[in-house]
């Protein structure tokens, strides 16, 4: 869903507030399972439900912290934008600052909440925008992650 936005000082008045949270999304372990083969990451600790189960400080397995990050993309989804529209490109420029604080367990439900930090013209035409997006698990008061992304904004103005 967007929103009025159509200018950089616009787009501005947004830093500091919260733009939105996403749906939530179940972590089930076949999701854990391909994305171990994915990456060819697989861990006892992921994987082995049985062992994770019996030798685990968690009880269970939990998700990959990479599987987590890359899920933020789809987890942006539904939640607002302030991209002006008839923006021609915007591209995914990286990430600032990622922390992996609370494992989340096969079987657990999260979602992602977005806080517009900074909306910063790089040159004329480009936007740098900087989001924090806090990964919440369903039931725990720590989140799972916290990640600073960045997005370029080309083309704007």
């Amino acid at each position: 869903m967007s929103i009025d936005a159509n200018s950089l000082s616009t787009m501005k008045q947004f830093v500091g507030q919260e733009l939105g949270v996403s749906e939530w999304l179940t972590i089930d372990q076949q999701r854990i399972n391909d994305f171990a083969d994915c990456t060819g990451d697989h861990q006892w600790i992921h994987v082995d439900v049985e062992r994770a189960k019996r030798e685990s400080p968690f009880g269970a397995p939990v998700a990959h912290g990479f599987l987590t990050l890359s899920l933020l993309p789809s987890l942006r989804a539904g939640v607002r934008s302030i991209i002006p529209p008839g923006v021609p490109q915007v591209i995914n420029y990286g990430l600032d600052r990622v922390r992996f604080m609370t494992p989340v367990k096969a079987g657990s439900r999260i979602r992602n909440r977005v806080v517009l930090m900074s909306v910063e013209e790089q040159a004329p035409g480009r936007i740098l925008m900087k989001t924090q997006n806090t990964i919440e698990i369903e039931g725990e008061k720590k989140p799972a992650m916290v990640a600073e992304s960045l997005t370029l904004i080309l083309g704007a103005g």
